[in-house]
């Protein structure tokens, strides 16, 4: 009997691995977490009966162990050295010609590239095959035991699988312990929602999470791991940087899926250049690519410097974070009144674009991080999206720092101003205010709404400060003679906005609906209405009840819709509109192509080619179909680009159809 229990514990232990190895390393699982629950349950109720036979390597100890007083510092047989970095394409081409030289090479070399991911550098040390130390890098000769934090990361196996190859004897294996976006979101959170101090960003907060003395805290967090390197490994020899990250897969190790060989430095620039662009679609934050020599034995023949490797370089992107001082804080007015306060700061340069400004959201924002006049601060810059303050840097402070409160009357139009109850902003209730006029008017004129090139902020202060325009309607009865006598106006350019307002009369319905500016209603939930309704009068009639019927309508956005139409106000605008010439009528009947995809619903991933997002989405919603963001048992079709995230995993789980942009392609254009 005891027999049978031990063979059935050690059958668990290897279908459990089995199965965490599917899910965190490959995002691959081939049961449903209900079977994997039964099993683990299995396992732990025999554990409970047989504590004696509980091994450290068991798939149950991953839930953190008792905390720990301090930690205990570990040596690092073999030194994690650290990194030169390239700053630009002229040092990666110097560090390149550095590297033939060394090696007495004109031709080119050949190295391998990968994400630098921004994370925890840490040590998994294997005694035959089990993991039996793992320690932060610390200074690079020594770090912190942090062992049993590590054990709850369940992307890090605490046995090498030996399916393909015998584990040897000792293997040291180097890796980055991440905190990915979404995680890194949620758990900043719930720690606002507990009163806790937030992190200022997902390697803070990686790193945080594991440097915790109770191991249980760090099993909560869902951190997870790359390997990239070696330290020692007895018995083992690789030729090639490639050979290595191979071995770790085999043992069971997660790897980068974005590690590529490179044949010669000019591909490793395309590498970087592709890198660069895929950042902001990445589950997870990257700060630049390592460049490493292949070939083993060639970086023997390279060495290494006192802290770093000649055989590798880190190609840093452009900094998104920076230090500045706030030298004022100016409150903004939006169109739908509310204020804005917008931080004016010494310039500085991030991500490679000059900044004076960032958004502070709102007073609750500026509270929390008590932000104030003449702070040191931390700045970040992600994609295109306006730089904000990640955080105060207190210990700069002087003593003469200002606080700031956003004012109660209206700094355009002198109303005063009120916080609604359950509202984050403060607002201008006066619906004349110029400041909100002004910014409806560039909301209805921008790109995506009714898109009248050459209607800037500039001009648009000068048609509202001079009364020639008090609402959008006005727009469609500007003569040309009335723009060529205004600032900087010279006839050809007032002709030119006369024929680009004239070009907006044709715009498809959506935009129109999305140009109202409603609140809640954005570029996709107009398309929704339209492809509903099909006119401007039945969407304006429609009741609460009627709208909450259509997928994607809930009853705060269905209010919200019924009281702008509920406005005279609003209603005499799109009379004018109509009046003005703004073929709405036309524009109905841009909506539905066919029903092709009729009651289909279709998520895009990854990088598209042939499409941009709005492309795909727009076309999708013209064949009477519609998009998501998320995959579920709901979704008809997921449509893959370059790199797509875990939605294509979850679609292959859930068995729901994958195509590629082609196959997508060629089903659209039947």
């Amino acid at each position: 009997m005891a027999d049978d229990v031990t063979r059935r514990l050690y059958e668990l232990y290897d279908v459990l691995n089995y199965h965490n190895y599917r899910y965190y390393v490959l995002d691959d699982p081939e049961i449903s977490d209900a079977e994997y629950d039964k099993l683990m349950r299995e396992l732990l109720d025999i554990e409970k009966h047989h504590p004696e036979l509980v091994s450290a390597d068991s798939p149950s100890q991953r839930v953190g162990a008792a905390p720990l007083p301090a930690f205990e510092t570990v040596a690092h047989t073999v030194a994690m050295l650290s990194l030169d970095n390239a700053l630009n394409e002229a040092e990666l081409l110097d560090f390149d010609q550095r590297t033939r030289k060394a090696l007495g090479s004109a031709s080119s070399v050949e190295y391998v590239c990968e994400p630098k991911l921004d994370g925890l550098a840490i040590e998994l040390v294997y005694i035959n095959g089990l993991l039996s130390l793992g320690s932060t890098r610390g200074d690079g000769v020594t770090g912190e035991n942090v062992t049993q934090n590590l054990k709850t990361i369940k992307s890090i196996p605490l046995r090498l699988m030996e399916t393909q190859r015998k584990a040897p004897a000792r293997l040291e294996v180097r890796g980055e312990v991440i905190l990915g976006i979404k995680a890194f979101e949620n758990l900043n959170r719930q720690r606002e929602e507990a009163g806790e101090p937030v992190f200022a960003n997902p390697r803070n907060a990686a790193a945080g999470s594991l440097r915790q003395l109770n191991s249980s805290i760090t099993a909560t967090r869902p951190l997870d791991i790359y390997c990239y390197g070696i330290g020692r490994a007895e018995a083992l020899s690789f030729e090639t940087h490639l050979d290595t990250l191979q071995a770790f897969r085999q043992y069971g190790l997660k790897v980068n899926p974005q590690v590529q060989l490179c044949r010669g430095i000019h591909e490793a620039i395309e590498y970087y250049e592709r890198m660069k662009e895929m950042r902001e679609t990445l589950p997870y934050e990257i700060d630049g690519v390592v460049v490493k020599v292949n070939s083993i034995a060639q970086q023997r023949q390279l060495g290494i410097k006192s802290r770093s490797p000649r055989w590798a370089i880190a190609y840093k992107f452009p900094a998104r974070e920076e230090t500045t001082r706030i030298l004022d804080i100016d409150a903004q007015v939006g169109r739908t009144g509310a204020l804005t306060p917008v931080a004016i700061m010494e310039p500085v340069i991030v991500g490679g674009v000059e900044v004076s400004r960032a958004t502070l959201h709102n007073q609750d924002e500026i509270d929390r991080k008590d932000i104030r006049i003449g702070d040191w601060v931390v700045i970040q810059r992600a994609g295109d999206v306006i730089p904000k303050v990640v955080k105060v840097i207190t210990s700069k402070r002087s003593g003469n720092e200002q606080p700031y409160k956003l004012p109660d009357k209206c700094p355009s139009c002198g109303s005063r101003t009120v916080r609604p109850i359950g509202d984050a902003a403060q607002r201008c209730i006066n619906l004349s205010c110029p400041a909100q006029v002004k910014e409806r008017i560039f909301h209805f004129a921008s790109k995506r709404a009714m898109n009248i090139d050459g209607l800037g902020d500039k001009l648009i202060d000068q048609l509202v400060d001079k009364g020639l325009v008090r609402d959008v309607s006005d727009l469609y009865y500007l003569t040309k003679e009335q723009l060529a006598a205004l600032e900087r106006m010279a006839d050809k350019s007032a002709e030119n906005i006369i024929n680009a307002i004239q070009e907006s009369r044709k715009r498809s319905l959506d935009r129109l609906v999305f140009g109202l500016g409603i609140r809640f209603v954005g570029e996709h939930v107009a398309r929704v209405l339209v492809n509903a309704f099909g006119s401007l009068e039945k969407l304006s009639r429609a009741s609460e009840s009627e709208l909450e019927e259509i997928y994607e309508i809930g009853p705060q956005l269905a209010r919200s819709i019924v009281d702008f139409f509920a406005q005279k106000d609003n209603h005499e605008i799109i009379e004018r509109l109509i009046a003005g010439g703004v073929d709405i009528r036309a524009a109905a009947t841009t909506g539905m192509k066919s029903d092709l995809l009729a009651g289909k619903t279709v998520v895009f991933t990854g990088a598209l080619t042939q499409f941009t997002r709005q492309e795909a989405e727009e076309l999708v919603e013209s064949l009477g179909g519609r998009t998501a963001s998320s995959v579920s048992k709901n979704t008809d079709y997921v449509v893959v680009g370059d790199s797509p995230g875990t939605k294509a995993a979850k679609a292959k789980e859930l068995g729901v159809t994958i195509l590629t942009e082609t196959e997508f392609k060629k089903i659209v254009e039947m």
